[in-house]
């Protein structure tokens, strides 16, 4: 299949990857020379604007973008996506998190130019996407999903149709809080467990092996080297970064208010976050909240005590 590919950062990046090496015919593109460069030498074609891909005959486009402000500029106004695909059979598909009303908003800009889009915002992390074990979220039409659905199969392992346009936005969002919530849980507890004096790969085994266990736990554990392939381990680089995951708990905490839903713990997580990134460096994977436990970095109140030099 002859595919566009927009946004290759530390998600896309990789899985464009995929879709190169399963002979598809890639169309690349990203703010970044050496994103492209890498896709290039492995096959891919450079493609230098938005334009040009209106004249590629694609059969699908897929997007990863940071953030809704990015997608609307990708896809909407004279000089977007769909008025330059404007009638062809192209599927769109953006697997960027952003707001379900956005989403909509951008599908519906779609529909109106005769195009056919679906969201389908991915969980797995940079893990998954380097494995190919992603799961997709998708809102859209059945029938524009299956005839997609095989790439969706070569870039990850679970494909889940989760409704109308926007669904897969709800979807994940309401994943990512429940992330965002668990890996403090995961910091918290290793944080403890180490004070304790426990080793820690010892105590990731046993939380791995018990009721605490968890994707936060058990692939992307915050403790360096306890997971080998997780940005821990790589002094916390490469993964989803600590400002993204404020971003989503952002839009899942704008989402809940809109439905007059509570989120106590979201909100909290959303406060942590927000207090990382402001304190620490924001590109960090978001399992680096683990250093707010670091008894150098909490708040003094929280400190402990010097032990006193008299008797």
């Amino acid at each position: 299949m002859r595919i566009g590919f927009i946004g290759l950062g530390n998600m896309g990046g990789f899985m464009a990857q995929r879709l190169v090496a399963d002979g598809h015919e890639l169309f690349v593109t990203d703010l970044d020379p050496k994103a492209v460069a890498q896709l290039t030498a492995k096959g891919a074609q450079a493609v230098n604007d938005l334009a040009q891909f209106g004249h590629l005959e694609l059969d699908a486009l897929f997007t990863m973008l940071p953030a809704a402000q990015q997608v609307k500029a990708v896809y909407l106004g004279e000089a977007g996506l769909i008025a330059h695909l404007k009638g062809q059979p192209c599927v769109l598909v953006d697997c960027s998190t952003i707001d379900p009303q956005s989403a909509q908003t951008v599908a519906q800009a779609a529909q109106a130019n005769e195009l056919i889009m679906l969201d389908a915002p991915v969980s797995g992390g940079t893990v998954g996407a380097k494995q190919g074990s992603l799961t997709f979220m998708v809102g859209g039409p059945a029938d524009t999903l299956e005839r997609v659905a095989p790439l969706f199969d070569q870039m990850g392992k679970n494909t889940v149709h989760c409704g109308d346009h926007g669904h897969g936005q709800v979807a994940k969002i309401a994943n990512n809080m429940l992330l965002g919530i668990s890996m403090i849980g995961v910091a918290e507890a290793m944080s403890l467990g180490l004070r304790l004096g426990m080793q820690a790969d010892k105590l990731a085994h046993v939380i791995n092996h018990s009721s605490g266990r968890c994707w936060s736990s058990e692939v992307n554990n915050p403790v360096p080297a306890i997971c080998p392939d997780a940005p821990a381990s790589r002094d916390y680089t490469g993964g989803f970064a600590s400002a993204l995951m404020h971003k989503d708990l952002g839009l899942a905490l704008k989402a809940a208010e809109s439905a007059q839903q509570p989120v106590f713990l979201g909100a909290m997580a959303e406060q942590i976050y927000q207090f990382f990134a402001q304190n620490n460096d924001p590109s960090l994977d978001f399992s680096a909240v683990i250093k707010l436990y670091e008894a150098n970095n909490r708040p003094t109140h929280e400190r402990p005590s010097k032990p006193s030099t008299t008797d």
